[in-house]
């Protein structure tokens, strides 16, 4: 009997203390800043004619272009595996910009989104295309618009308006966008990361409260 014990022990010792360590590292972990002052959304307005912006919001930003409906099954996808997970951490939301003149296909992909949650932190944004292209260059990435002002990309942008994403993923280096027509690479890699900076916020913010307790 000893001996199955022992052996035991060996066997769920080193699990055990993996197991530990791992979800410390997750626990204080950071995402990366790949690119700091993202222009701000001036000059966007939403379907019900509002100003959006990026400053002091979790922003999740994607630019789908003139053929939103070309991106239908991509904004699905994001709907389900990121948005309706985290849409009710306050200051969180997802921005797609559009040019002026896709608001009819924005209003059809809405009442589909409805479906899947409640669409309160989930905005089109209409503004010209020099505004839209000055918004995604000015994320500085390796990841370029299409002919349509499009992208499937999607991008992780943090309550001071700096670009986060990886710097050493295993498959491509530098990250600073995900692909939303990718399934795989949304529900493992950014899911991971939204998560990652969801925490570093809870983090700052339970330290913040316990600061003014003090």
């Amino acid at each position: 009997m000893k001996k199955y014990i022992v052996l035991g022990i060996l066997f769920l010792l080193p699990i055990t203390a993996y197991v530990f360590f791992a979800s410390g590292q997750n626990n204080f972990a950071t995402l990366p800043l790949l690119t700091q002052s993202v222009a701000e959304l001036n000059n966007f307005e939403t379907l019900d004619g509002k100003p959006v912006q990026l400053e002091n919001r979790i922003t999740v930003l994607g630019f789908f272009g003139k053929d939103l409906n070309a991106h239908r099954a991509y904004a699905y996808n994001l709907a389900h595996k990121i948005y309706g997970k985290n849409h009710q951490f306050n200051e969180f939301q997802f921005v797609i910009l559009l040019p002026k003149g896709t608001e009819a296909q924005a209003r059809n992909i809405e009442t589909k989104l409805k479906q899947i949650a409640p669409i309160d932190a989930w905005f089109f944004a209409f503004g010209e295309e020099q505004d839209i292209r000055r918004v995604f260059e000015s994320l500085k990435s390796d990841i370029s618009l299409d002919a349509n002002i499009s992208t499937p990309y999607v991008f992780i942008v943090d309550k001071e308006r700096n670009l986060r994403g990886r710097d050493d993923d295993d498959d491509e280096g530098i990250m600073y966008g995900f692909d939303s027509s990718n399934i795989a690479e949304i529900n493992n890699k950014m899911s991971d990361d939204v998560k990652v900076l969801l925490a570093e916020y809870r983090r700052a913010l339970k330290k913040y409260n316990s600061n003014r307790e003090i």
